[in-house]
């Protein structure tokens, strides 16, 4: 199974752009998006709290950080969404 998944084992299946998009929308990689940018901010206001002592200074580098790379993390999605390669 996950061999199948990561070689894209079934010759069967192409995919084009049209029909990729069908499986990846927009609206995933932003859901997707935010469950992963929580997650990471977490982690990163944990860090950042162990390393400064300070709870303040731990969620501003948190929230800034939520913002910025879930933007990131969209358009990185979106990007690779468009390459073929290793589908």
């Amino acid at each position: 199974m996950i061999g199948h998944v990561l070689t894209n084992s079934n010759q069967n299946e192409k995919t084009t752009y049209t029909t990729d998009s069908a499986k990846e929308k927009p609206l995933r990689s932003i859901v997707k998006s935010i469950s992963w940018r929580l997650i990471g901010t977490l982690d990163t206001i944990l860090i950042s709290w162990l390393i400064t002592g300070e709870l303040a200074l731990a969620f501003s580098i948190g929230s800034v950080e939520l913002v910025t790379k879930m933007v990131l993390y969209f358009f990185h999605e979106r990007i690779w969404n468009n390459i073929k390669w290793g589908k």
